[in-house]
């Protein structure tokens, strides 16, 4: 049985260069086997059904809490994803103001502010070293048709009282921070930070288990039963709840029957270069390491590593029929990707990619995260964070542990609070509508960059995708 866990431990070591570095034990731990009642039971072993067992169990000793993992915690987003602890809602500030309001949406900006500094705070606390760095965002627009959409950011963060903390850059002072080409500008938002995301998620386990916290890897649930004792089941045991059963799998509770049409799961992809000399590193600047991304419609997303690599995120496959999520990798996007980053900095001209990976992401029908507790059922649940969930998942665990232990957190007012988006359409019509999006969105991008106008059907690409 030690040799095949030890070449499991292997096998997840290559899933990304996070668990490859994050420096733990990746050997699964055992599976659920028979029949176990706890309190509160957990489907998903990222960072939502952590976050949700690390505070249940903190705030209330003595709570039994059990988590089932289909592989080991942080084979998901948790950790894959490209380190960002944004303080940015998964909704924009312009949406957020325009569809809640303006006094909603200056606290959710502040809730976000507020998650980033948490999640500081829970690293030093519980001795995680997350490599945990407040670094900032700097949003560049590369090419002066970039520059409206900076604008408009600011703008937002300006009607919700947050200007001074979201600044418009003039092109000068933007390269000064980073010697990236085309740079025109940028918004640079100081309240964010930078993480190892394995170290993070792994960390967070070891935390619940020192907390009492029970953890069983290597168990897909494969049926649930809401009601007066919530039940998961899996090939070989059955795990009850007495107060509440927690569902915590973002993109993957697209596998479960009840959640089919409440996510779209994304694909994005990353790439991965060696570590940069310091010549290379005195052409590219970026002393600050801040969150870099321009403002395409795939989306971007690069973080400086503290080993002194370059990550490049973006989106990744086309959408799969019925949600299918058994290739989030394409090799023709990983190869544009690696092409454009060194577009962005032509001293990687040559430069070596070590590392390149996939996942995906859970998105709602109206880009709202929802965090949801029904005392009928006992089902709580907290998904949707649409790339944002690293700092995200750490307000939505606080609200629903405080739901289900009838403590209020004060963070009630939030959007995601007992949100019911719309269901995705059925399928073909899904994948039609997001393919043609996703298509469009390329077509712009490839506009954009030649200089040449929008494609014709721009304005529908836009209203289909519209937050």
């Amino acid at each position: 049985m030690r040799p095949q866990n030890l070449t499991a431990a292997s096998a997840y070591r290559e899933t990304s260069y996070w668990l490859e570095t994050c420096r733990d034990d990746l050997t699964p731990r055992a599976p659920l086997s028979g029949q176990v009642t706890v309190d509160v039971a957990i489907l998903g072993g990222g960072y939502s059904g952590l976050w949700t067992a690390y505070y249940l169990l903190r705030d209330n000793p003595g709570l039994e809490v059990a988590i089932l993992e289909k592989d080991i915690c942080g084979y998901g987003a948790s950790g894959r994803n490209g380190g960002w602890c944004s303080s940015r809602y998964p909704l924009d500030a312009a949406t957020l103001a325009n569809r809640y309001g303006v006094e909603v949406g200056h606290k959710t900006l502040q809730a976000m502010y507020d998650a980033v500094e948490e999640v500081g705070r829970v690293c030093a606390r519980e001795g995680i070293d997350a490599e945990y760095r407040q670094t900032g965002i700097l949003s560049l627009a590369r090419g002066k048709a970039q520059l409206p959409a900076i604008q408009r950011a600011h703008s937002a963060y300006e009607r919700l009282g947050f200007g001074d903390q979201n600044r418009l850059l003039g092109a000068e002072a933007a390269r000064e921070k980073v010697h990236a080409t085309q740079v025109e500008g940028a918004l640079y938002s100081p309240k964010s930070a930078t993480v190892h995301p394995a170290k993070l998620v792994r960390g967070l386990a070891r935390a619940i288990e020192r907390l009492g916290g029970v953890i069983y890897e290597g168990s897909a649930v494969t049926r649930f039963e809401p009601g007066d004792s919530p039940r998961l089941h899996t090939d070989n045991g059955l795990l009850i709840a007495r107060k509440a059963m927690v569902a915590a799998g973002e993109a993957y509770l697209t596998q479960q029957p009840r959640y089919r049409r409440a996510l779209l799961p994304m694909s994005s992809l990353i790439v991965l270069t060696e570590p940069l000399s310091a010549r290379q590193w005195s052409s590219i600047g970026w002393a600050g390491g801040e969150g870099l991304g321009s403002q395409v419609n795939m989306v971007d997303y690069l973080t400086k590593t503290t080993d002194g690599r370059i990550l490049y995120g973006s989106r990744g496959a086309p959408y799969h029929m019925r949600s299918n999520m058994d290739q989030p990798w394409d090799a023709a996007t990983a190869k544009a990707m690696r092409e454009t980053l060194v577009e962005w900095f032509p001293a990687l001209e040559g430069v070596a990619f070590t590392h390149s990976w996939a996942g995906y992401l859970g998105v709602s029908r109206d880009w709202t995260p929802t965090v949801s507790f029904d005392p009928s059922t006992k089902i709580g649940q907290l998904f949707g964070y649409t790339g944002r969930g690293v700092s995200t998942t750490n307000i939505s665990a606080r609200i629903l542990a405080g739901k289900i232990t009838g403590r209020p957190t004060g963070l009630e007012f939030l959007p995601s609070v007992d949100n019911r988006s719309p269901r995705w359409e059925p399928e073909p019509l899904r994948w039609l509508g997001v393919r043609y999006v996703q298509d469009g969105f390329a077509r712009m991008d490839a506009a954009m960059k030649a200089g040449r106008p929008a494609p014709l059907d721009a304005p529908l690409v836009r209203l289909l995708s519209k937050q």
